[in-house]
């Protein structure tokens, strides 16, 4: 993966971010605050934004039941040293109700199937109420999501979602060294401290499914790496030389150069990060509408 300068990548992200606010004419940015090292980064580049303008960055740590103590104290020391206005709220009781309306005759809580259906459950109850203080407050959600999610299909349908994504395009592995190259020119002890906590720390969305997000995206992670940062890094590799391999297939016309590429592509494909990617093709292509031209008649 090449290199970027993060100090101009960081001052053009801001740009855009103050210009579109400027546009949009909205009065607040609202985002959820997790403890891990996605919303760290989006609270830092929008801080300095929001200060010039003036208007409130309002982030809210948002449990619900499987959340652990290490993650809602990152999501403190994050909220408190980049938020204008920071809280904490406790959705627990509210998913418990809908945990109800949930047929479990015969299936264990440890069922894997059970385990995401309910962590999408969570996951679109914290999208409501973000939603919700978003309209409150006439402002924009945040979205927390990177490049190397979307193409692993890792987050849910109407539920990490947001209206303006600053990191969209960025991978994982840059996610880690933008956040890292902020702290280290972090204004004050408190966001340095902050942002330091979330590199170091094992990614994991919190929704109870699994110990990190890698136990689900490269199983056998472990086997190779210590720590998400560097099991991401791997998953970014496998990405960057797949397309890379398709690209290179669409441009070639020699015969054998081709027939070696897709030899090339069938072993990657046999990678369980490439697998996810195929198989979650439908969430970004989310919705599915049928076109005009297929069904209407004159």
């Amino acid at each position: 993966m090449k290199q970027i300068t993060y100090s101009k990548t960081v001052e053009n992200l801001r740009k855009l971010l103050r210009d579109y606010i400027l546009k949009s004419q909205v009065k607040s940015l609202v985002i959820g605050i997790s403890g891990g090292i996605d919303s760290a980064l989006v609270v830092a580049l929008a801080k300095p934004v929001v200060d010039e303008l003036q208007i409130p960055l309002i982030g809210r740590s948002i449990s619900i039941q499987t959340n652990k103590e290490d993650e809602k104290e990152r999501a403190r020391l994050v909220g408190n040293a980049f938020c204008t206005d920071f809280s904490e709220i406790d959705l627990s009781e509210q998913y418990l109700i809908f945990k109800k309306f949930d047929d479990m005759e015969g299936i264990s809580e440890n069922d894997i199937a059970y385990k995401i259906r309910m962590g999408n459950i969570k996951a679109r109850m914290r999208m409501t109420y973000l939603y919700n203080l978003a309209s409150k407050t006439k402002g924009l959600v945040l979205s927390t999501d990177n490049m190397t999610e979307w193409y692993c299909g890792f987050w849910t349908i109407c539920g990490d979602v947001g209206d303006y994504g600053l990191i969209q395009e960025l991978w994982k592995t840059e996610v880690y060294g933008m956040t890292e190259w902020l702290a280290l020119n972090a204004e004050t002890t408190d966001e340095k401290e902050a942002l330091l906590a979330c590199v170091e720390c094992n990614a994991t969305d919190g929704l109870g499914i699994s110990n990190t997000d890698l136990d689900q995206i490269l199983p056998n992670w472990k086997d190779r790496h210590s720590d998400t940062r560097s099991g991401y890094a791997e998953v970014d590799e496998i990405f960057i030389g797949y397309f890379d391999a398709i690209d290179r297939l669409n441009k070639i016309t020699s015969p054998i150069e081709k027939s070696n590429i897709i030899s090339l592509i069938n072993v990657m494909t046999e990678s369980p990060v490439i697998q996810r990617y195929l198989k979650s093709g439908f969430k970004r292509n989310h919705p599915y509408n049928e076109q005009r031209k297929d069904f209407i008649v004159e």
